[in-house]
């Protein structure tokens, strides 16, 4: 009798860095790029490339016996994508509040600035005052003695161009968060960095469904007059 060979049996493993093909295994995105049937890529184009970004540094920083966690989390990627510098914002935001409080010093004042000028394009974008902060920013930032005097230098200068923000600081941010999360000594840092992806996929979705209302929205309006 010829053995049955379940679809299971040719799922390749999670594991650390970029893989040529399947069988020799498998990041996040590339696994996301086999469940979404598409070309084999770490880069697929279907998910945000900050949010891929995130995917693969928690990938990579998880032990071979937390990465599985991962697996659950992996089709919620697929199509989740936006040109919104909101989503870049966002991405970067939720890397920084969670990992300021966490920080070592070398690594505070960039996860800081990383906080402010994120909520700084999210309140330009939503035509709020530059200098507001959500509660959670607050809270984070009443973690470090330096606040005060930091974010009158920081609130003192130039914030930076839009896309010089979306290409160049909420990547370093995020690569920072990550790093600190995952410093020795850090309780439980593998779920609690299963955790911010968790969230930041969460709040990725949430900002699709949003602007997708306000469209849906200004076409009624639109379709109306």
């Amino acid at each position: 009798m010829t053995p049955t060979v379940t679809a299971i049996e040719f799922m390749p493993v999670l594991s650390r860095g970029r893989h040529r093909a399947p069988h020799r295994g498998a990041c996040f995105m590339e696994m996301a790029t086999l469940l979404a049937g598409e070309p084999w890529s770490d880069h697929p184009t279907f998910t945000h490339p900050l949010l891929a970004e995130l995917a693969r540094l928690v990938n990579d920083t998880l032990t071979d016996r937390t990465r599985p966690r991962l697996m659950p989390l992996i089709p919620s990627v697929i199509g989740l994508t936006s040109d919104d510098l909101r989503m870049d914002a966002t991405i970067a935001l939720d890397g920084a509040v969670t990992a300021l409080p966490l920080a070592t010093k070398h690594r505070v004042h960039i996860l800081f600035t990383g906080v402010l000028a994120s909520e700084r394009v999210l309140a330009v974008l939503d035509g709020r005052d530059p200098v507001s902060l959500s509660e959670r920013s607050r809270d984070a930032l009443a973690t470090v003695p330096q606040a005060e005097a930091w974010a009158v230098s920081f609130s003192s200068g130039h914030g930076a161009p839009l896309q010089t923000f979306r290409e160049q600081i909420a990547r370093h941010v995020l690569n920072i968060a990550v790093q600190s999360i995952a410093s020795p000594g850090v309780p439980d840092f593998e779920q609690r960095l299963i955790d911010l992806l968790a969230d930041t996929i969460a709040d990725c979705k949430k900002l699709v469904a949003n602007r997708a209302t306000r469209e849906d929205l200004a076409a009624s309006a639109s379709s109306s007059t």
